[in-house]
C-alpha cells in the first residue's frame, strides 16, 4: 500500500502584512508605486471651516495597542457636503487612510470638523465621520462612526444615535476634545468599553 503524504493547510493571516503592502506601499517600504500613499492627505489647501486633528489608537480585547491596523475615514466637509457634490470644498478630499504606528498603534488624521448631513427622512445627522478598520485577525472590515462630544445638541437629535438601545454605550462613539483643535477617539475591538460597530 502506498502512503500519500498530504500537505497540511498553513495558518491563515487575514489582512496583515499584506494590507499595508497593497494599500500603503510607501508605509510598507515599497517606493516608486505612488509619490505618497493614497489617503495620506485630506487637506489639499486652504479649507473652509475648522481644521482639526483626529488622534487615536486601536486596542484589542486585552487592552494592548493593535500595531498593524489600518484605518480609513470618510466624511462630509464643513458645510455638510461630500466630495463630488455641488459646492463641496475643492481643497478637501473627504477620505483618508492611515496605518497605525508600528510601535504604538497610534493613528492621526489632519481633517476638518464635518458639518451636519441630512438623513434619508430629512432629519439632520450630527457631525460625524465614518470609520473602517482592518488588521490581522479581522476577517471583515469593521465599520463605526466618530461623533463629537462637544456637539451635544446635534448628537441628542441624531437619528442613528437615537436607535442605540444601550444608551450607556453611546460614549464609545464620541471623540473628545483635547485642545488646539485635536480630538481623541480610541477604538476598542472587544472587552470593557468596546466600541459600537455597525452591520452595514
Amino acid at each position: 500500500m502506498q502512503r500519500i503524504e498530504r500537505l497540511k493547510e498553513s495558518p491563515s493571516q487575514t489582512a496583515g502584512p499584506y494590507v499595508h503592502i497593497g494599500a500603503l506601499p510607501n508605509f510598507a517600504g515599497i517606493d516608486g508605486v505612488y509619490d505618497e500613499d493614497l489617503g495620506q492627505r485630506m487637506v489639499l489647501g486652504a479649507v473652509r471651516g475648522e481644521q482639526i486633528t483626529l488622534r487615536g489608537t486601536v486596542y484589542d480585547g486585552t487592552g494592548a495597542a493593535l500595531r498593524d491596523a489600518m484605518v480609513e475615514i470618510w466624511q462630509a466637509d464643513a458645510a455638510g457636503l461630500y466630495a463630488g457634490q455641488d459646492g463641496a470644498d475643492p481643497a478637501f478630499t473627504g477620505w483618508g487612510r492611515q496605518a497605525g504606528d508600528m510601535e504604538t498603534g497610534a493613528f492621526a488624521f489632519e481633517t476638518v470638523k464635518p458639518g451636519a448631513v441630512p438623513f434619508r427622512d430629512g432629519r439632520m445627522q450630527a457631525p460625524h465621520v465614518s470609520v473602517w478598520i482592518v488588521a490581522r485577525g479581522i476577517n471583515l472590515g469593521l465599520q463605526t462612526r466618530i461623533y463629537f462630544a462637544d456637539e451635544q445638541e446635534a448628537n441628542a437629535a441624531d437619528p442613528i444615535l437615537a436607535r442605540i438601545e444601550h444608551r450607556d454605550r453611546i460614549s464609545t462613539l464620541m471623540a473628545r476634545p483635547e485642545g488646539d483643535g485635536t480630538y481623541r477617539f480610541d477604538i476598542r475591538l472587544q472587552g470593557e468599553a468596546e466600541t459600537i460597530f455597525f452591520d452595514i
